[in-house]
C-alpha cells in the first residue's frame, strides 16, 4: 500500500500535451521532494478547440478554446492539475480561483516554416499557397508577403505534416518548440527570423495550473523556471494591459539576459500593415512595470477601439493576393 499522495494530471488529448507532460513528470521526480510524495496519473481530456477542429479558433468563441474544460475539472476537483502550453492560456479574464504553479523552462519560442519543396517562406513563388490557423501568422505573412495565398489549416501536427505532403498546402507555419518536443524538428526548413516573424505571448512556455488555495506549488517549486516565468508573465502583462486576446495579430516577446530583461511587441491590422513595432530593456526586477509601460504605449499609438476592433478578424481568413 501505498503512501504517496496522487496528483490527477489533466491535459488535452493530443500527441504534444502528452510529450510536453512526459518531460515534466520526468523533470518532476528527479527531486525527492516530488518522488518520495506524489504520485502522478495522467487524464486526457477532449477540449473545445480539438473538438472543433474543422473551423476558425478565432469564430468559436476565442478565449480558453484549449483550456476551458481542464480548468473546468480543476475547479470541480476532478483533477488536480493542469498543464497548457501558455500561448493558449488567456491572459485576461484569469479566474481567481486558478494559478500557475509552475513554469517548465521555456523552449524556441521561435515560429518554424515547413516546405514541400525545401524553400524557404521568402523563397516560394508568387501565389504559393501557406497554411496556418493563426490570425497572428496570417498578419505577419501578409505583410512580409502579399503574394502568397492563405489557407485555413486546422488540426493537430501530423495531421497538419500530412495536408502539407499530399499538396493541399506549398508550405506551413507551426511552432518549432511544439515540433522538436514530438520529436519532429527534422522536418523544419527554417526557423523564422523573429524580424518578421516574432513569436506569440509565451510560445514555447508550458505552465502547470492548480487551484490557488491548493498547496501543490510547494512541490513543483523545485522544477519552476524563474526566468521564463518572469518572461512570460511580462508577455501576459501586455496582452491583459492592452486587453488582447488569443487572436489579436500580436506578437510579444520577453527575454532575461544578464540581469536585464527585454521586451519586444509587434502589433498588426488584418491587412498585414505594422501600426505598432518597439523594444524596451530594463532590470529585469522591474519586468512588469516595464510592460505595463509597453502596453500602455501601444494604446496610446494604436487605440484602445482599434485595439478591440483587431480582436476579432471578420473578414476571410483565407487570402488569394489581387492580380
Amino acid at each position: 500500500m501505498t503512501n504517496l499522495r496522487k496528483c490527477i494530471v489533466g491535459i488535452r488529448d493530443s500527441k504534444l500535451s502528452k510529450a510536453q507532460t512526459n518531460l515534466l513528470i520526468k523533470e518532476a521526480e528527479k527531486f525527492d521532494v516530488i518522488k518520495k510524495n506524489i504520485e502522478f496519473e495522467v487524464q486526457t481530456i477532449k477540449t473545445s478547440g480539438d473538438i472543433h477542429s474543422d473551423k476558425r479558433l478565432d469564430t468559436l468563441g476565442g478565449k480558453g478554446l484549449f483550456t476551458r474544460e481542464i480548468e473546468g475539472k480543476i475547479l470541480d476537483k476532478a483533477i488536480d492539475v493542469g498543464i497548457h502550453s501558455m500561448k493558449d492560456v488567456p491572459a485576461s479574464d484569469e479566474n481567481p480561483e486558478l494559478k500557475i504553479i509552475c513554469w517548465m523552462r521555456r523552449h524556441d519560442p521561435s515560429d518554424a516554416f515547413i516546405s514541400n519543396s525545401g524553400k524557404k517562406l521568402e523563397q516560394l513563388p508568387s501565389g504559393s499557397i501557406i497554411g496556418t490557423s493563426s490570425v497572428r501568422r496570417r498578419a505577419q505573412i501578409l505583410n512580409f508577403r502579399q503574394d502568397l495565398q492563405i489557407k485555413l489549416l486546422r488540426g493537430n501536427v501530423d495531421t497538419r505534416l500530412l495536408k502539407l505532403s499530399h499538396g493541399q498546402y506549398d508550405g506551413i507555419i507551426l511552432s518549432t518548440a511544439g515540433l522538436e518536443r514530438i520529436g519532429q524538428g527534422h522536418v523544419i526548413t527554417e526557423v523564422m527570423d523573429q524580424n518578421h516573424f516574432l513569436p506569440a505571448a509565451c510560445q514555447g512556455a508550458v505552465g502547470v495550473q492548480s487551484r490557488t488555495k491548493d498547496d501543490l506549488a510547494d512541490f513543483f517549486e523545485p522544477i519552476n523556471h524563474l526566468a521564463t516565468q518572469t518572461e512570460c508573465t511580462a508577455e501576459r502583462n501586455i496582452l491583459k494591459t492592452i486587453n488582447a486576446n488569443c487572436n489579436s495579430p500580436i506578437s510579444v516577446y520577453a527575454k532575461i539576459k544578464n540581469d536585464l530583461i527585454q521586451i519586444k511587441c509587434d502589433f498588426f491590422d488584418h491587412n498585414g500593415t505594422c501600426l505598432f513595432r518597439e523594444c524596451l530593456e530594463g532590470p529585469a526586477e522591474q519586468s512588469l512595470k516595464l510592460s505595463l509601460e509597453l502596453g500602455r504605449k501601444i494604446i496610446k499609438q494604436v487605440g484602445q477601439k482599434k485595439i478591440n476592433q483587431l480582436n476579432v478578424l471578420d473578414n476571410d481568413f483565407n487570402y488569394t493576393p489581387q492580380n
